[in-house]
């Protein structure tokens, strides 16, 4: 496997925000996906980081994201909304989003909000901090709708997306608790980040176009393409069809479907359920029973002495501690990130520069 290369984070961040200033963001919504993209591999999750940038600006020359893009509230029930993102950049309108949904949490004390027909959201984990650092908790079903990518229980062919799950809970004395995981058995972008490296993947979570396991990540970029299984068997499948049931049909959104591909774009729903804890009256109850909690299930015997038990949310805060200074990305992203600047330039008529220029020589 190809060792990584270093890239200094700061210059990475601000390379990627003018990016999207020279492919022609505002400076809200360029700095908006490059503190998005940048921040997930900072938690450690390269699937959705500076990665995603070639497939984005393939789908913008395709003409299927849209930039600059607002809003369209399409049903207001107060409590309950569904909005429509007009396929704008993901990283700008789930965060428009959620400003909404904050706004009338605050006041009503939980909304739900449907959004649909919006470009990729990332990481659906940052949807949800966002809620955390307004002081409320959110729960979040999101589907995929693109390439089919995961088999169904039982099935082995692509049916649907890696449609990740996500929970926040804000805590006051302590670090928050965020939930935030595909339903398929890997997320197919760490697949992306396994090719790229020339390498292989764990057993258990790839077919090939015959149904037979593989380690081979070269089965879902090459023909005859393969699939993804679902995580935990028959409860990921489970979990999967709800998110593309709650998650976007129930309110006007697509599931994948091949009358409905739009290849290359990539497409999010989701269903955001965001509340204010304080409501229940029971903050310092929550408190004290996480708090005693949390110490009761790290008391348990490990497995590997090495090796802490964390739970959901420190293995982000992990990452970002030790990626402040510099993100770990592979040759082959590199060479994405420098076609994504050629292909910019020649549409654009800019001059920026490639991403290898960061690199220290």
């Amino acid at each position: 496997m190809q060792a990584d290369i270093m890239l200094p984070t700061d210059a990475i961040r601000e390379w990627v925000y003018n990016l999207w200033l020279a492919a022609g963001s505002s400076t809200q919504e360029a700095r908006l996906t490059a503190d998005h993209l940048v921040g997930a591999n900072l938690a450690g999750h390269d699937s959705h980081g500076v990665g995603m940038v070639a497939p984005y600006v393939r789908s913008l020359k395709a003409g299927e994201l849209q930039l600059n893009q607002k809003l369209s509230v399409v049903t207001d029930a107060d409590t309950l909304l569904v909005v429509d993102g007009n396929r704008g950049i993901g990283q700008s309108i789930a965060f428009q989003m959620m400003e909404l949904a904050i706004e009338r949490a605050r006041r009503q004390g939980v909304v739900i909000v449907g959004l649909r027909n919006t470009h990729h959201i990332g990481r659906v984990g940052h949807w949800a901090e966002q809620a955390i650092a307004a002081g409320l908790a959110s729960i979040h079903f999101t589907n995929v709708v693109s390439r089919p990518l995961v088999a169904p229980h039982g099935g082995s062919q692509g049916r649907f997306g890696t449609n990740p799950l996500t929970v926040g809970l804000p805590r006051r004395n302590g670090p928050p608790i965020l939930l935030d995981f595909a339903t398929s058995a890997i997320a197919v972008g760490k697949v992306r980040v396994a090719y790229n490296k020339q390498g292989q993947v764990q057993s258990g979570v790839l077919i090939d176009n015959e149904g037979t396991p593989t380690t081979n990540p070269a089965v879902m970029y090459e023909d005859p393409i393969g699939a993804l299984l679902t995580a935990a068997g028959h409860k990921g499948y489970a979990l999967a069809m709800v998110c593309d049931l709650l998650g976007s049909a129930l309110f006007g959104g697509n599931t994948p479907h091949p009358d409905r591909l739009r290849i290359p774009g990539l497409y999010n729903n989701t269903l955001a359920i965001v509340f204010d804890p304080a409501r229940f009256g029971e903050g310092a109850h929550f408190e004290q029973e996480t708090s005693a909690f949390i110490e009761y299930v790290q008391s348990a015997k490990r497995s590997d002495p090495k090796n802490p038990i964390e739970v959901p949310g420190d293995a982000e805060r992990r990452y970002r501690v030790l990626r402040a200074k510099a993100l770990p990305v592979d040759a082959g992203t590199l060479r994405t990130l420098d076609e994504a600047a050629t292909n910019i330039n020649a549409m654009r008529g800019t001059s920026l520069p490639p991403a290898s220029s960061l690199v220290a020589r």
